[in-house]
């Protein structure tokens, strides 16, 4: 393993849960959105993550194996994806968005965000972000005392 491979482990980690946060943030700022810019209720968004576990042609063609170590490890955000569950139904005529005609007459459709489950994942994020945080300080100690050894 090599001197840095510890800190940019961490550092794509950092990157991804601070992207998953941001994600999920913006389904809480939208738990109650019945109408976007195209017309439709809000869907919640999730960000689905994938170890970095792959070596590129070009890295294996010009790197010596020796240096393989520490190369694609770590997470990546594969992509932001929209929750396809089905949205949430309340009967309100009176609102501005409820449907006009048909069987739902009446109902409004609300975004399929469930609060207290954006929270845990918000909480899980938070942690995992922290849990990054400490690896990165500590190996910057482990550095330092590396260091100090070699005066």
């Amino acid at each position: 393993m090599g001197i840095f491979t510890s800190m940019n482990i961490a550092s794509t980690g950092l990157t991804a849960q601070r992207l998953r946060m941001d994600v999920i943030s913006n389904n809480i700022a939208n738990a109650n959105t019945t109408r976007t810019t195209d017309g439709e209720p809000f869907r919640r968004r999730r960000v689905v993550l994938r170890p970095r576990n792959d070596l590129p042609e070009y890295k294996t063609r010009f790197l010596p194996q020796a240096l393989w170590r520490g190369i694609g490890e770590g997470v990546r955000v594969i992509k932001i994806e929209e929750d396809r569950s089905p949205l949430r139904l309340v009967y309100d005529p009176t609102h501005p968005d409820s449907i006009k005609s048909g069987p739902l007459k009446g109902y409004v459709q609300y975004p399929n965000v469930n609060i207290v489950e954006e929270m845990v994942d918000m909480i899980s994020a938070s942690r995992a972000y922290e849990a990054n945080v400490t690896i990165v300080q500590n190996s910057t100690q482990m550095f330092m005392k590396g260091l100090e050894i070699g005066r």
